[in-house]
């Protein structure tokens, strides 16, 4: 990380105005930190940052991992950061970052460096169409024009260009970047303004010409600065309310939720309501009393066979917020059994996941409460009784089965979330790990993380490690091996605290293949679909500096989490070897031995 100390009359500036005007913008915006991948053409960029003491610059070579290491630090600053490249390919291993700001409404950043308009698709290297390379992903996006008043011989000698008229005069040249700068003021402005407002990623594209290492002392004058504007929504609450107050059978159904994101107050009203079951899953960060936390005890066990049971669970009214679920489970039972009324509350989207979705809330969720509540206080019913009691039964059914089962993913994990410290800064990896920890309650004061916008398992340790610099608390990456290995140019760097941790539960291939329905066991199903190895993370670990330990049993897992979250001079892997062929019998017969209830 550079940090500048020095006052503000030592700041040097590009000498390109288009560059030093986005530089400027991103510090009237308040959008500190920055990383930037290493390149020539986005010199200007780069030296704009450095130079001024308001930025925090991050260096990382890998374009991929540096945009989720710049999306990770955005997920828990709650405001912009950003990420610069060079021109051509660069760019476009921004784009997996790009998805999942994009549906898990993070602000972010895109700053491209570009070639001028005459120089694309002529032959030149690091030269693509950088136009239009996100936008179905984007919140916004602006195209910059480049200065004329910057190289402007060298665009006068170029047959091709057109921003300039061959026989322009000064005059002209001056009155034409005047109009330049101008719109390309107004374009940054509005972008990142609307990063801010509507809480997702944005593209600037700056073409510029050489030379691009200049500097100049004084700064450019901002004339078309203006700040975010955020409309309030409003709406006569009346005929929700008595809806709310009418129905004897709501549920509330919560996705990917910040921390400390709902007041207590109304989670006490809920968990005293009998007329509501609050269903969550670990990334919602919500450890409510009388709530369903882990989903799938409750419905897998009872999926074939228990129609009246889900009957009597089909809710009047769902109320979601939140972002992306997990569970397939909840998913498919409320597309078959759905509810009269479906109600979303989410300041930015809402998503017809459940297919009857009758109502979008543009607002705060504690905004949503302190209408809906209001003079509320609960609905006879025995809705919630009947469900949490059936929910409560199959728990006590499945715990005593995890006492009896050997190690495995399911016994490696029920331990791990026991040993967890009070306070943590957890990041889930994809695929079976966030799965699994859906099974399990945590400590409440951790902190759970995900990027569940996409599901995707790339970024998930970048992720991680840019979200550990901000979060003050200890950094845990719980992952499985392919996520992890598919990821780790996200150790590349040198930014990673001494108290970041990473447990990777590695069972030698895409152990969750095994639960889905497929010819298991055969040359084509290992190749292609489990894609076993042998590979191990022990000298992923010399190589990036970290401390390495390896256990293989439940004994030797507990041993090790002992000392795992203390303090150390380097940051740690704890590798969990698990048995690759009986994970997935082992899982699927935890939900078996809860249909006894």
């Amino acid at each position: 990380m550079k940090t500048n100390n020095s006052g503000s009359s030592s700041i040097k500036y590009p000498e390109i105005p288009i560059a030093q005007t986005v530089v400027q913008f991103c510090e009237m915006k308040g959008i500190q930190y920055i990383v930037i991948c290493a390149g020539s053409r986005n010199a200007p960029l780069t030296n704009g940052f450095v130079e001024n003491p308001f930025f925090k610059t991050y260096s990382i070579v890998d374009e991929r991992s540096a945009a989720f290491f710049a999306m990770g630090m955005a997920q828990q600053l709650n405001c912009p950061t950003a990420v610069v490249c060079t021109s051509g390919s660069a760019l476009l291993n921004f784009y997996p970052a790009v998805a999942e700001a994009f549906y898990s409404n993070i602000p972010f950043v895109i700053i491209s460096a570009d070639r001028m308009p005459h120089q694309i698709d002529i032959g030149d290297g690091q030269t693509i169409q950088q136009k239009g390379a996100f936008e179905p992903h984007l919140v916004d996006f602006a195209y910059l024009t480049p200065d004329v008043n910057h190289a402007t011989d060298i665009l006068l000698e170029n047959p091709n260009q057109k921003l300039i008229p061959k026989k322009a005069n000064q005059n002209v040249i001056e009155s034409l970047q005047k109009e330049i700068q101008k719109e390309n003021e107004k374009k940054i402005n509005s972008v990142l303004n609307h990063a801010i407002q509507k809480s997702g990623p944005v593209h600037l594209n700056v073409p510029m010409e050489e030379p691009l290492y200049g500097m100049i002392t004084s700064p450019l004058d901002i004339n078309l600065y203006s700040p975010p504007i955020f409309f309030s929504f409003k709406s006569d609450f009346k005929t929700f309310i008595k809806k709310w107050q009418k129905a004897e059978k709501k549920m509330i159904l919560v996705g990917v939720n910040g921390p400390d994101k709902v007041d207590h107050q109304w989670l006490n009203l809920i968990a005293d309501d009998p007329s509501v079951i609050l269903m969550t899953e670990t990334t919602s960060n919500l450890g409510s009393p009388n709530a369903i936390h882990s989903i799938d005890t409750l419905i897998a066990p009872l999926e074939k066979g228990n129609t009246d049971f889900f009957k009597t669970l089909q809710p009047e009214i769902l109320l979601t917020f939140g972002g992306m679920v997990v569970s397939r489970k909840i998913k498919k039972f409320l597309r078959n059994f759905p509810p009269k009324y479906h109600w979303h509350v989410d300041p930015y989207k809402a998503y017809d996941t459940y297919y009857c979705l009758t109502q979008h809330f543009p607002i705060s969720v504690n905004s949503f409460f302190s209408q809906l509540f209001e003079g509320y206080w609960g609905t006879k019913s025995n809705y919630k009784s009947l469900i949490l009691g059936q929910y409560l039964r199959q728990r006590h059914l499945g715990n005593a089965y995890l006492r009896k089962i050997p190690f495995s993913d399911l016994k490696a994990f029920e331990t791990i979330f026991s040993k967890l410290p009070k306070q943590l800064h957890l990041q889930l990896a994809n695929s079976s790990t966030v799965r699994y920890a859906q099974l399990f309650e945590i400590p409440q004061l951790v902190e759970v993380f995900c990027n569940r916008g996409t599901s995707g398992i790339e970024g998930s340790t970048a992720t991680a490690v840019g979200a550990s610099l901000i979060n003050q608390n200890p950094g845990l990456l719980l992952t499985g091996d392919l996520s992890f290995f598919y990821d780790v140019n996200g150790l590349w760097n040198d930014h990673i605290p001494t108290n970041f941790r990473v447990i990777v539960i590695n069972n030698q291939g895409g152990g969750i293949f095994r639960i889905l329905p497929g010819e298991k066991d055969s040359a084509k199903y290992d190749t292609y679909f489990e894609t076993i190895h042998c590979r191990n993370t022990r000298q992923i670990s010399k190589a990036f500096g970290f401390q390495y330990k390896a256990v293989k049993s439940n004994i030797g897992l507990k041993w090790a989490l002992k000392s795992f979250f203390k303090p150390s001079l380097h940051p740690k892997i704890l590798e969990i070897k698990t048995p690759r062929k009986i994970n997935d019998s082992i899982l699927l017969n935890y939900f078996k031995a809860m249909q006894k209830s």
